[in-house]
């Protein structure tokens, strides 16, 4: 897609509109110089994080969009594809507080939340806080936890809050968790709850490296990561300051349409010319599909420092954002038909603006 013309009073938005929009050149501009200040914040993440992970450029750039987007990220991948080592170091990066919990089938809510505690000297109850009060959460394993335990993370996931008592604590931003599973035919795992994946934005597969990065990985770690030492290069700070920015990032009305037709043709694919695909689902995306649809692409424009949304973004992170929104059919199963293979036949469907 070709980028738009900048004229003195307006800005003509390209051949993804029937008609021509005009919006203020000014604020095109201004908000383009804005981006580029704050782009050598993620430059300099990139190359912290290149010193110590090998290739898993599309799993990084998804984990800058949870962070500039303020949404939860689901990892999925066999185990050694670095996911736990790439979230840790991240939280280094940007001096974030950062915690770790070892999802395992007897875990219990209280070890996550925390619990209230009587002291006798005292005498009465007092708060003792669980790990989930940090900036960066990994709940590494998640899926081998049972679903009383990882139902116990929604209201922080959802309202950024922990109820414990009568009392309820705000949990301070910026706050992320970060989650890792293995595939659910492995044994000892259990699948998340539908409510609980909606609330992750973005679920991204983790694949494994190329010959070359594997042998690079191989030199490294065998001469030692030790000697690796992380820079801080971001705070809490920078980052809030790059999600007022990633909001801004103009996104033109068809483009809004054009995403409510890739979520719409989830729920009613008979409706958009994929009737086959009606006895494929058991369910559709969400109305945060949506939402998350549109905050992805301005962070993925922002972070190919854009200050506008082309439907390329969009057809970019789709797949990440409904993969784990859409329930398959048993009819789907014994077909070997993938929630990435339905995805992709919407994608190519779907008239592109």
């Amino acid at each position: 897609m070709q980028p738009p013309a900048i004229g003195t009073n307006f800005i003509l938005l390209p051949h993804c509109m029937s008609t021509t929009i005009t919006v203020s050149s000014t604020d095109i501009n201004n908000l383009q110089a804005r981006i580029q200040q704050v782009a050598p914040v993620t430059q300099a993440i990139r190359s912290q994080l290149a010193h110590i992970i090998i290739g898993q450029h599309h799993m990084i750039d998804r984990l800058l969009i949870g962070l500039y987007c303020n949404g939860h990220i689901l990892l999925e991948g066999v185990p050694g594809l670095a996911k736990t080592l790439v979230i840790k170091s991240l939280a280094q990066i940007v001096d974030v507080a950062f915690s770790r919990i070892q999802f395992t089938p007897d875990l219990l809510p209280a070890d996550v939340l925390g619990t209230m505690i009587y002291n006798q000297q005292r005498g009465e109850f007092i708060v003792r806080k669980g790990p989930i009060f940090a900036n960066f959460i990994l709940a590494d394993e998640i899926n081998r936890a049972p679903a009383k335990v990882q139902s116990a993370l929604l209201e922080a996931m959802q309202e950024k809050q922990i109820t414990l008592g009568d009392t309820s604590y705000h949990l301070e931003e910026p706050f992320l968790v970060l989650a890792t599973q293995n595939p659910l035919e492995q044994q000892g795992t259990y699948p998340l709850p539908e409510a609980q994946q909606d609330r992750f934005m973005l679920k991204v597969l983790v694949s494994y490296p190329t010959r070359e990065e594997e042998l690079q990985i191989v030199r490294e770690n065998v001469a030692g990561l030790e000697n690796i030492h992380l820079k801080k290069v971001a705070g809490a700070k920078e980052i809030v300051e790059i999600r007022r920015l990633v909001r801004e990032i103009y996104i033109d009305p068809k483009v809004e349409e054009y995403v409510l037709n890739i979520v719409f043709a989830t729920r009613y694919p008979a409706d958009h010319g994929l009737p086959k695909l009606q006895s494929l689902m058991q369910y559709g995306a969400s109305p945060r599909a949506s939402i998350n649809l549109v905050q992805a692409a301005k962070a993925l424009a922002l972070l190919q420092e854009r200050a506008y949304v082309v439907p390329d973004d969009v057809k970019q992170i789709a797949p990440d954002i409904l993969r784990h929104r859409i329930g398959l059919s048993y009819e789907a199963d014994a077909e070997n038909i993938s929630v990435d293979d339905i995805i992709n036949q919407i994608l190519q469907k779907v008239a592109v603006p």
